[in-house]
């Protein structure tokens, strides 16, 4: 869904001016595409927020149910993701400029993510068959690589400026 979000705004709409919102965009689009198409990118934003959060949910419920033993009320992890939600909102900080920080701030995970994950799949003892051949192995590593400095050069125009 991000992906064709991604693509219809690309094709749509280089060179438009007023598009580094959500809200331009939207209006962007429909003064494009027509009404159908920009209730479309809404509706399709709506959807991929909603299955995003729920899986996260979901995880996070499994993670510390499975790794570290607790089980926390639905009620309470329900306050904990909407409680800083909500103030983020209730202080008057820009919404985009929340939802941009917020993965940035996300983004600081994937090394954690991405550098296990190469080296766990080319462990034979614990893959057994499935273990990734030596070629897999370094076009995973040069990803990983690629990916990681590509997040830290966001981090570092994030911040610094």
């Amino acid at each position: 869904m991000n992906l064709a979000i991604l693509l219809l705004a690309a094709h749509s709409l280089a060179g438009v001016a007023g598009t580094d919102s959500l809200e331009g965009a939207h209006a962007a689009i429909g003064a494009a595409l027509g009404p159908v198409v920009a209730t479309l990118f809404a509706v399709g934003l709506l959807a991929s927020g909603l299955a995003s959060t729920s899986v996260g949910a979901y995880a996070g419920a499994e993670i510390m149910h499975g790794l570290l033993h607790v089980r926390v009320p639905m009620v309470a992890r329900r306050m904990v993701t909407l409680i800083p939600a909500l103030l983020v909102l209730a202080i008057g900080f820009d919404p985009t400029r929340a939802l941009v920080l917020s993965q940035v701030v996300l983004s600081f995970g994937i090394p954690f993510a991405l550098v296990p994950l190469v080296v766990l799949t080319r462990d034979r003892r614990l893959m057994g068959d499935q273990v990734n051949r030596w070629f897999t192995t370094v076009a995973a590593a040069l990803a990983a690589l690629f990916l990681i400095v590509l997040n830290g050069l966001l981090l570092w125009l994030t911040f610094a400026g």
